[in-house]
């Protein structure tokens, strides 16, 4: 039931050079999601603290902790204005703000799962965020270790990657959609002309082999707390398994242009 999960970070819904909000890629966005697809969004605590800015003169004066949560609670509120704005008004949207412990418990999980498909049945679409405004950064360091040693692994939603990944899997999406700042995987990060168009293989090994080669060459992240395009590669990993099929563009093109191959990007899928 549901084609497609898309992610966008944070930095690709902002306009650096005039240090404001990227109201152009909220309306290309918008004019393209419809009931089917899950939307995974960042950008609560850098346009939260872009409209603090704006309205009071200067950024908030505390710990970069509180900072951090108070920016994403403002935030997300025209987060979600700016996306109502631009999506056709005949469809319902949803926000649902997530957190590490609804993917690490079996009964979260699976009220977020049929909470997101209930959402494409009954013609609304999800905008998804990690919520920031209530996750104490210690906390969920110190719940996560503890998840890790009984039993071995968790889920830590470092940043909406994973998160849009683990949703992704756990709706059975065609298509996991990444757009960042940058037009996909590149073989050198330094050269434009080596962006990577296609990984691919007869298996999940042969796929997944190439990943780990590709995440010798990536390095950095486009904004503080991230992790980057190296992350990116591993968080897929699961998807591919699945046979799912997960394109990694820029924010600057057209959707309907990047998932038909008219626009630059990287197309990573089993061939099988």
């Amino acid at each position: 039931m549901v084609e497609i999960v898309g992610k966008i970070g944070s930095m690709a819904l902002i306009d650096r050079e005039h240090r404001a909000v990227a109201r152009d890629k909220f309306a290309r966005i918008g004019k393209w999601l419809k009931p089917g697809t899950i939307w995974v969004s960042s950008g609560a605590v850098e346009i939260g603290r872009l409209d603090y800015i704006n309205r009071h003169g200067k950024e908030l004066d505390c710990c970069k902790e509180d900072a951090k949560t108070d920016y994403s609670s403002q935030g997300q509120a025209t987060l979600m204005e700016l996306y109502r704005k631009h999506i056709d008004p005949k469809y319902s949207i949803r926000q649902i703000l997530v957190e590490h412990s609804h993917f690490n418990d079996k009964a979260k999980a699976a009220h977020i799962k049929n909470l997101l498909l209930r959402a494409t049945e009954q013609n609304a679409i999800p905008i998804v965020n990690y919520n920031d405004a209530v996750s104490l950064e210690e906390s969920r360091k110190l719940e996560i270790q503890s998840l890790i040693n009984s039993t071995g692994g968790a889920v830590e939603l470092v940043d909406n990657d994973e998160t849009a990944s683990q949703i992704a899997c756990m709706v059975k999406a065609k298509t996991l959609l990444i757009l960042s700042t940058l037009e996909g995987i590149y073989a050198d990060i330094t050269d434009s002309k080596s962006l990577i168009r296609e990984v691919s293989g007869k298996s999940f090994s042969d796929v997944a082999k190439k990943l780990d080669e590709l995440k010798k060459n990536c390095s950095g992240a486009s904004r503080q707390g991230a992790n980057g395009a190296k992350a990116k590669l591993e968080y897929i990993k699961p998807c591919i398994k699945q046979g799912m099929r997960v394109v990694i563009a820029s924010a600057k093109y057209d959707i309907g242009d990047i998932l038909s191959g008219n626009a630059p990007s990287t197309m990573i899928y089993t061939s099988k």
